[in-house]
């Protein structure tokens, strides 16, 4: 059984990749696969919604956090100072009425943000929800 582990929940036999790393197991990774991980932190979710969105909300107040998000924001705007540029117009021509927020490209949902798909044409973007903004930076990492 050298590179695979029994998952004690679902009782399979998985590669160790299936498995998180834990430095308090013998061998170094949860005796939990992945998907069966997942699958209880989502239902522990769901079962106390409300107490892990108050979590996260203060989880965002915390220093250490405010501390990491400044120096993120700043070595994100010295990557590519166009970006910057291209985002302060679009929020500027929302402001004036030149330009109107619409609802995501894709999938519909009312609320979007707007993707450039090239920085140098600071108006032209496209309206996307968050999940497709994502997978749209996907897809062209992939290009």
């Amino acid at each position: 059984m050298d590179g695979s582990k029994r998952c004690f929940k679902c009782n399979d036999i998985k590669p160790l990749q299936e498995f998180y790393r834990h430095s308090a197991m013998a061998d170094g990774h949860l005796n939990k696969c992945k998907a069966c991980t997942k699958n209880d932190v989502a239902k522990h979710r769901e079962d106390n919604l409300d107490k892990v969105r108050e979590y996260d909300r203060n989880r965002g107040k915390r220093q250490e956090r405010i501390d990491a998000a400044i120096e993120i924001t700043k070595i994100w705007r010295q990557q590519d100072r166009r970006r910057l540029a291209a985002h302060n117009a679009v929020a500027r021509a929302i402001k004036s009425g030149k330009l109107k927020r619409m609802p995501c490209e894709r999938c519909g949902a009312e609320k979007s943000v707007a993707h450039h798909d090239d920085y140098d044409f600071k108006l032209q973007v496209m309206w996307l929800c968050q999940p497709c903004h994502k997978q749209r930076h996907q897809e062209l990492k992939l290009l």
